[in-house]
């Protein structure tokens, strides 16, 4: 059964006095408020969400949900995939569609984190390793100081183009109101930045955040009925990489991605020149570039220039994280891959404001850990 998506809300990220369940709640209302369907037609109610036990103590989140926002009645379920949880998500949420289980979902992700130091969420997040790592003290910031370490010397690399991968993500989420950071900087800023880990610093790293995001799914024909503002699910798929990540014949290629993204792509019978935007999972600068080329938007060893060539930015040809990407606009892990989707499917019906480009095709990458697992969405206008 083909699957639309018939509204997207988010809330603003950053910081929050908000709990887990006010930010659920809060874009979940927006999500119903926007839609063209009665919330009465909700069968499924997802909740993508990493670590609330962990960060908060809180448990039980999708039944709270449900809760609030008056679903009494629906089937609910929790959505856990660490960092790429959203995406997850959104997969869960697109198979309760096509197999005619549900007929109208409600997915909402989201994450508390900063009330949490960063030493305690780093230490949650880095959790999520092989504990053969994790004993040994391992983080992901770790893994990409030593990844973009070992690609700038295999591939000659500079160390600015990095930096200018952050600058452009910054420069989007300048002009993004739910952004977190919504400032622009200059690679000199980055550059002289704390070293967080040698040769990555401080802005080349997203930050802790606190949100939510929602996306409302249901069948192609019913959503026709109701809108002709929707979007639809062309293609999705999920692919997994070894654990331990130095098990890796080569930790610069992200075969999860490579997989995921093919797999997408043919459900959606397209190629990869055919996608207009992109919104990528770039926790740190080195991930975009690596994505880049596991989805063959780049030759391999070329991706870096992308973001220098001006290739990826708004008014290039294939812009790439206009929200301002996690760098800019945040990262709260549940809540990531979903605010993924709703940037494109606002950019897909033409209302994504000063950020709005040209598009018919979109393509969402969202990460697990260190590529430990990925799922990849290709999006369309409705034809």
């Amino acid at each position: 059964m083909d699957v639309a998506i018939v509204a997207a809300s988010m809330t603003d990220f950053g910081e929050h006095d908000s709990w887990i369940r006010d930010l659920l709640a809060e874009a979940g209302q927006s999500c119903l408020d926007a839609a063209p369907l009665d919330r009465e037609a909700v069968e499924h109610c997802y909740v993508s969400n990493m670590a609330s036990g962990e960060f908060e103590g809180q448990t039980g989140v999708m039944n709270a949900l449900a809760h609030d926002l008056g679903l009494i009645g629906t089937y609910t379920q929790r959505v856990d995939q660490t960092s790429a949880s959203g995406g997850a998500g959104v997969y869960a949420a697109w198979q309760s569609i096509a197999s005619g289980a549900s007929d109208c979902t409600l997915l909402v992700g989201g994450e508390k984190m900063t009330h949490r130091s960063t030493g305690e969420a780093t230490d949650v997040i880095a959790s999520l390793t092989h504990p053969v790592e994790y004993k040994h003290g391992v983080t992901l910031p770790s893994f990409a100081g030593l990844t973009a370490r070992r690609y700038m010397d295999r591939f000659d690399a500079p160390r600015e183009s990095l930096a200018e991968v952050a600058v452009k993500n910054h420069a989007h989420g300048a002009m993004n109101p739910h952004a977190q950071f919504q400032r622009e900087i200059d690679v000199q800023t980055v550059l002289e930045s704390p070293i967080v880990a040698d040769p990555l610093r401080l802005y080349d790293f997203c930050p802790i955040t606190d949100g939510a995001a929602g996306l409302l799914f249901c069948p192609v024909e019913v959503a026709a009925e109701h809108t002709d503002d929707y979007v639809v699910v062309s293609g999705i798929a999920g692919a997994t990489d070894t654990h331990v990540v130095h098990e890796r014949a080569e930790p610069t290629w992200m075969a999860g991605v490579a997989e995921s993204g093919d797999e997408a792509l043919a459900m959606a019978d397209r190629e990869i020149d055919a996608v207009d935007v992109a919104e990528l999972h770039d926790m740190f600068t080195i991930l975009e570039v690596l994505q880049l080329e596991a989805l063959g938007i780049a030759e391999r060893g070329e991706g870096w220039q992308l973001a220098r060539e001006g290739v990826t930015t708004l008014d290039g040809d294939l812009p790439v994280n206009p929200s301002g990407g996690l760098k800019s606009k945040g990262h709260p892990l549940g809540a990531s891959g979903v605010a993924q989707v709703v940037e494109l499917y606002e950019q897909l019906l033409g209302g994504a404001g000063e950020r709005q480009v040209d598009a018919d095709v979109a393509l969402a990458c969202n990460v697990g850990g260190f590529g430990n697992c990925v799922t990849t969405t290709v999006l369309e206008g409705a034809r």
